[in-house]
C-alpha cells in the first residue's frame, strides 16, 4: 500500500449551498463525512469574493471537527490575518485573479517575493506549516525552498489535460523531476489540480507524494453516487 494521503476540498459543497443561498448542504457535515470515508485532510480555498467557503465555515470546521485543516489563500495581508485568526494546520499560498474560474496555474514567486517571504515567516512563527502552490519547475521549487516554504504542491493541470499517452508521460516525468527536487530539498510534497478517478494513480506512485489534494472531481461524483462513496473510490484509486 502506497503512503500519499488524501487532501479533499469541500469548495464546492459550499457552491452548491450558495447556488440558493441557504444553509445547506453544509461544508462542516461534508467535513465530517470526508473523514469517515478516508480523507486524510480537509482543504478549503477562501477566496476574496468569498464565492463559495466564507470565514464562518473555516470556523465551524476548526472548532467543531477534530481533523488536519488545510487552508488556500491567496498571499494577501487579509488572507495572512484570517490564517493567524483561525489557525489551520496548514496553508497554501495560491495565485488568485479576479476573472478566474479556477485557479490558472503556479505562484509567480519572483513578481512578489518580498510579501510572500514575509507572510511565510509570519505563519511559521504561528506554528503553521506553510506551501507554496508552483508549477512542477525547477527553478520555482528551489525558490520555494529559499523563500522558507515548507511544502510545495505542484500543479497538475497540465498533466491533467494531457491527450495522449506521449503527452501525458512527458509531463507525469517532469512532475516525478520536480518531486525529486522537492525531496533533495527537504520540502513536504503534494500535488493537485484538476486529478479525477482516470488520471491520479500514477501520481500516487511518485516517489516522495506525501498530499494529493483533489476536489471538483470527487465533488462532481458525490451528486450522482453520494460523497461518503466518492471519497471512499478515490482513497482506493491512489492506494
Amino acid at each position: 500500500m502506497r503512503n500519499v494521503k488524501l487532501g479533499i476540498n469541500i469548495d464546492h459543497i459550499a457552491t452548491l449551498r450558495e447556488g440558493r443561498k441557504d444553509k445547506n448542504p453544509d461544508p462542516l457535515e461534508a467535513a465530517r463525512v470526508v473523514l469517515k470515508s478516508g480523507g486524510d485532510m480537509i482543504v478549503m480555498h477562501l477566496r476574496h469574493d468569498r464565492r463559495h467557503i466564507k470565514d464562518a465555515d473555516i470556523a465551524n470546521v476548526r472548532e467543531n471537527v477534530k481533523c488536519l485543516l488545510h487552508l488556500e489563500m491567496a498571499a494577501t495581508k487579509e488572507m495572512e490575518k484570517i490564517a493567524l485568526k483561525y489557525r489551520p494546520d496548514s496553508v497554501c499560498l495560491v495565485p488568485e485573479f479576479e476573472d478566474e474560474v479556477t485557479t490558472r496555474g503556479g505562484l509567480k514567486l519572483k513578481a512578489n517575493s518580498a510579501e510572500i517571504k514575509r507572510i511565510t515567516k509570519t505563519l511559521s512563527k504561528a506554528g503553521i506549516e506553510v506551501s507554496y502552490f508552483v508549477d512542477p519547475e525547477p527553478q520555482d521549487i528551489r525558490m520555494a525552498h529559499n523563500m522558507g516554504a515548507d511544502a510545495v504542491e505542484l500543479c497538475t493541470n497540465v498533466y491533467a489535460e494531457s491527450w495522449g499517452k506521449k503527452f501525458q508521460a512527458g509531463e507525469l516525468e517532469k512532475i516525478q523531476l520536480a518531486a525529486y527536487l522537492a525531496k533533495e530539498l527537504e520540502l513536504g510534497l503534494h500535488a493537485g489540480h484538476g486529478l479525477d478517478y482516470y488520471n491520479v494513480a500514477p501520481l500516487a506512485k511518485i516517489e516522495g507524494m506525501d498530499y494529493l489534494n483533489i476536489g471538483f472531481s470527487v465533488i462532481s461524483r458525490a451528486v450522482f453516487v453520494g460523497l461518503k462513496t466518492a471519497v471512499s473510490e478515490m482513497k482506493r484509486a491512489i492506494q
